[in-house]
C-alpha cells in the first residue's frame, strides 16, 4: 500500500503479558534502559476502549496493533499507593482540623469529643475510598487478563530503540512482541 508523503508515522514496540508483575519489571527495565514514562502506555479499561472502537473485542491480541485502540499512561503502583494514603491522610486532617477549631473556639469536652468522632469518621471515610482506589485497579487488571494479558507500547524513535524494546519486553516474558508503525494521533 502506497503511503502519502506526508504521513507521519509512530513506531512503537508492543508485548502482552500475563501478570502485573512481568509487566512492571519490563517497565522498570525499560525506564532504566533510557526510555521516558512518557514513551510508555497501557491499554485503558476495557469498557471503554469497548466503548471508543464501537464493539467488543474477544482478545488483547485483536486490538494491539489497532490504531483506534484506547490507551492510556502508564500509572506505576506506587502511584496507586501514593493516591491511597493522600485520600486517608487528607480525610483525617480535615476531621482533625475541625476538632482543633472548635476547641480552639472555647468548646467543652462535647468539642474535644465531637473532634475525635469528626477525626474517626474521616478515617473511615479515607479508608473505603482507598479500598475503592485499590478494587478499580484490579478490576482493570483482572478485565484485560480475561481478554488475554496486558498490553504495553514503547514509543520508538529508531532502530536502536526497537531492538532495545523488544529484547526487554521479550526478557520479561512478554509474548507476541513485535513493531508496529501506526499513523500518528494529533
Amino acid at each position: 500500500m502506497m503511503k502519502d508523503s506526508n504521513t507521519v508515522e509512530v513506531r512503537e514496540a508492543v508485548g502482552i503479558f500475563d501478570s502485573e508483575e512481568q509487566m512492571q519489571a519490563a517497565i522498570d527495565d525499560l525506564l532504566s534502559h533510557g526510555f521516558d514514562r512518557a514513551e510508555i502506555s497501557v491499554l485503558a479499561p476495557v469498557t471503554a476502549v469497548e466503548e471508543k472502537l464501537g464493539h467488543r473485542f474477544e482478545s488483547v491480541a485483536d486490538i494491539e496493533d489497532d490504531p483506534e485502540a484506547m490507551t492510556k499512561a502508564f500509572v506505576p503502583i506506587e502511584s496507586i499507593g501514593d493516591a491511597e494514603g493522600a485520600v486517608i491522610g487528607s480525610l483525617l486532617y480535615v476531621g482533625a482540623f475541625a476538632g482543633i477549631v472548635l476547641v480552639a473556639s472555647g468548646g467543652a469536652l462535647a468539642a474535644a469529643l465531637a473532634a475525635l468522632a469528626l477525626g474517626g469518621s474521616g478515617t473511615a471515610v479515607g479508608v473505603a475510598l482507598a479500598r475503592l482506589i485499590n478494587q478499580h485497579h484490579a478490576d482493570y487488571i483482572a478485565d484485560q487478563l480475561e481478554k488475554g494479558g496486558l498490553l504495553l507500547w514503547v514509543r520508538t524513535w529508531d532502530s536502536r530503540d526497537e531492538e532495545k524494546a523488544v529484547k526487554l519486553l521479550s526478557a520479561h516474558s512478554a509474548h507476541d512482541v513485535h513493531v508496529h508503525a501506526l499513523p500518528a494521533q494529533d
